[in-house]
């Protein structure tokens, strides 16, 4: 169901979104060699808690964390446990909070100490594509608009687009209509409104684009053994124009805003 917010469940969204950011930058902060990342969602909860919210993610469809850390060939769901971070890997950080009912959800992902040139260029293009779509999203705007606006920045550098994870609308619900696909044809699909709110969350892998989800049930991988990316932003479409508002200075990545 797609859902119009009004105003003062904006006003939700972004107290949502600001503790999302805080949840992002501490781990990212905290994500050094040796660290497990059950050690980073016992961060992330504190902070959640703290601010007066409770996880999205915490019992989602039966979910054991608190947020989702997703190491290397990992793309997206990754369930925080005892893997310690070496140097050189990358980790891919999803977290979600509620506040008064409504949600923010965003994902970084970040090196942890040294990484390779071509790993670097595949989170830069990630993010780049993520912002990319980000100014796309306007009242009237189609979601084809935002697909291809984060395809194309993939398909400059050859990078494989994940298509069965999807971006979301958002609101009273994590995950509420229309899906946002990472592809697409401009001036197609769905009108954009004012008082809408949707995550989009480009997935880029290094290799092929084709996944698998591991044994647990969550944890889905890229079917290559490929390292993948993911960023993520909650925008809303205000009476005011777009907001971003999980948006915090986790990186040296363009800013649409």
């Amino acid at each position: 169901m797609i859902t119009v917010k009004k105003p003062n469940e904006f006003e939700k969204m972004a107290i949502a979104g600001a503790t999302v950011a805080v949840v992002l930058r501490t781990v990212k902060e905290a994500a050094e060699p040796g660290v497990s990342t059950k050690e980073l969602d016992a961060i992330a909860a504190d902070i959640i808690r703290s601010r007066g919210c409770t996880p999205s993610f915490l019992g989602y469809h039966g979910f054991p964390g608190h947020i989702c850390t997703s190491p290397n060939s990992v793309i997206v769901h990754g369930i925080p446990d005892r893997y310690r971070l070496k140097e050189g890997d990358i980790l891919s950080v999803d977290a979600g909070a509620i506040y008064e009912g409504f949600h923010g959800d965003a994902a970084i992902t970040f090196g942890i100490g040294e990484i390779d040139p071509g790993v670097r260029q595949l989170l830069d293009t990630t993010e780049a594509s993520l912002w990319a779509g980000i100014e796309q999203v306007a009242d009237g705007a189609r979601l084809g608009d935002i697909g291809n606006a984060v395809q194309s920045e993939a398909d400059r550098r050859g990078f494989g687009v994940v298509r069965e994870y999807v971006g979301h609308g958002i609101g009273r619900q994590m995950h509420e209509e229309p899906q946002v696909p990472n592809f697409g044809k401009k001036g197609t699909g769905m009108k954009l409104r004012t008082g809408m709110a949707v995550c989009i969350e480009p997935m880029f892998n290094l290799g092929g684009a084709e996944t698998t989800v591991e044994a647990d049930g969550w944890t889905v991988v890229t079917a290559d053994g490929s390292i993948s990316a993911h960023f993520e932003h909650t925008i809303g479409i205000t009476n005011n124009g777009r907001v971003v508002f999980t948006k915090d200075d986790l990186s040296s990545g363009s800013k649409a805003d």
